[in-house]
């Protein structure tokens, strides 16, 4: 018998020596092939060869047929990758847009407290320089990138004011401009608290348990943490989310890799806020990575009801790896396991068809798992809510003019008409006559009757409201349009469940 275990052993052992030098050989022979094509387009092809954009163009090729999430930063591409990690830049704190390249770049939305909205720029005005060189025939990432850089540095823009007409030099010290994540947090009806969250960058969960503190001293006795739109982001702080909601010590997600990369648990480390208080954690399509880790905790250790829609069903975690010369890999490391030993990922991007496609795994594919409760949940296809509540739908034409742009240009037209407004609250478009003329003379010829017979004041109504308002009030303005049109969350809040 013993001779038997030995013989299985080493035969075990020879196997895996053989897939190990396999993959071995495998890697070698192309890293051989790659440099050989290189050395021969060098010594005989008939032009210089654009060696750089050959090199993005292979790596990105060759990463894209992994999985969308690993992806190749180059070290010039590293404010990218702050912006990902922290929602974070040097610059001025505004969205501009500039729809012909060779006219002014126009001030679409300056950021509250911002170094933009401190200087008085706001929707509509017109930037016609950057530091004494005129923006006409830059390009919109052009001018973006002169108005960004370090922070304490001065950048001068010569103004064309939205009131008045004035021309006026305007001197602004960038600054470290930091995106919050906490797009709203505030008080419904019947002691209801609603945080809407936007992603999962560094400090998110600080930043929760202290809105969660100033909604419980005035008088929260329910909350809705709305997750919808979610894509994600670090997996700690999601760690961090959940643990506001649990006691300490609790298991929120586990992540396997391949081996060398090492298998983790991550248990909350700090005191929550309140482990029992009614908690309902909103989701949708869009609902993404660190979205499902926390959903997908709260509702296996019953600690929360999941309402909205099926999430996007991404169990795969990335780590950031240097490179030589300052680049870095964003890799896929290891797949994540909620706390019932489910992995939520919709797609097995190992598995491909002869042209590349991948597909989503069947329901009929996926396993049950049971919550601290008993109840039954699923793995393979994102995170099933607890209550399904169906999306709004709304029209093609109405689809299409937000979408294109239109809505968006139409504000910026009624900024520049309108010098201030009612408070966000008690704000009503009514104007749709006006709207309407303004969007058939954006719309293609062809698409004009569609348009004109398709059009909905009561559908787009509540997208140029939004984008109004947020133009005189700020982000958290557009969350109150929305929070007086979202059907869905109504819906929520009539749930005997919370």
């Amino acid at each position: 018998m013993i001779r038997k275990i030995v013989c299985m052993l080493v035969a075990a052992t020879v196997c895996f020596g053989a897939a190990a030098q396999s993959q071995s050989f495998k890697m070698g022979k192309w890293t051989e092939i790659q440099s050989a094509v290189l050395k021969e387009l060098n010594r005989c092809y008939v032009d210089t060869l654009p060696v750089d954009r050959m090199s993005r163009a292979a790596i990105d090729a060759m990463l894209a047929s992994i999985d969308p999430y690993t992806v190749y930063i180059p070290a010039e591409e590293d404010d990218d990758l702050q912006m990902m990690i922290a929602r974070t830049y040097g610059g001025l704190g505004a969205v501009i847009y500039k729809p012909d390249k060779n006219g002014p770049v126009i001030i679409n939305e300056p950021y509250e407290g911002s170094p933009a909205a401190d200087a008085g720029l706001r929707c509509g005005d017109e930037v016609l320089e950057i530091d004494g060189r005129t923006v006409a025939g830059l390009e919109t990432k052009d001018c973006s990138d002169r108005m960004k850089g370090v922070p304490d540095t001065k950048v001068t823009l010569k103004v064309r004011k939205a009131y008045g007409g004035e021309v006026k030099d305007i001197t602004i010290v960038r600054r470290q401009i930091h995106l919050p994540d906490i797009a709203y947090a505030g008080m419904l009806e019947d002691g209801v608290g609603y945080v809407v969250q936007t992603g999962f960058t560094e400090g998110v969960a600080d930043s929760l348990r202290a809105e969660l503190l100033k909604l419980r001293a005035q008088g929260m006795k329910k909350l809705v943490l709305d997750l919808r739109g979610n894509g994600g982001g670090l997996l700690a702080e999601a760690v961090g989310i959940v643990s506001l909601f649990v006691p300490k010590g609790s298991l929120v997600v586990s992540s396997k890799g391949n081996g060398l990369t090492g298998d983790r648990s991550y248990h909350t480390d700090r005191d929550p806020v309140d482990t029992l208080i009614p908690l309902v954690v909103m989701v949708d399509g869009a609902s993404a990575s660190s979205s499902e880790i926390v959903s997908g905790a709260l509702q296996d250790l019953d600690r929360a009801t999941i309402m909205g829609r099926r999430t996007f069903g991404k169990g795969l975690v990335q780590s950031i790896r240097p490179l030589p010369y300052g680049g870095k890999l964003k890799v896929t490391t290891a797949k994540y396991y909620t706390p019932s030993g489910r992995c939520v990922q919709a797609i097995d991007y190992s598995k491909r068809g002869e042209d590349g496609s991948v597909e989503y795994i069947p329901d009929s594919l996926t396993h049950e798992f049971h919550t601290a409760g008993g109840r039954i949940v699923r793995d393979g296809g994102g995170i099933t809510p607890d209550v399904d509540i169906p999306v709004d739908t709304f029209s093609t034409v109405t689809r299409s003019l937000v979408m294109s742009g239109i809505v968006e240009q139409y504000t910026i037209k009624f900024v520049r008409e309108h010098e201030s407004i009612a408070p966000a609250a008690e704000f009503r478009f009514t104007d749709f006559d006006d709207f309407l003329e303004f969007a058939l003379q954006k719309t293609p010829e062809a698409g004009r009757a569609a348009v004109k017979e398709g059009f909905k004041p009561e559908e787009i109504a509540q997208f140029i409201e939004e984008e109004i308002v947020v133009r005189y009030y700020f982000q958290r303005a557009g969350a109150l349009v929305n929070i007086r049109y979202d059907r869905q969350l109504a819906t929520a809040l009539k749930s005997p469940l919370i």
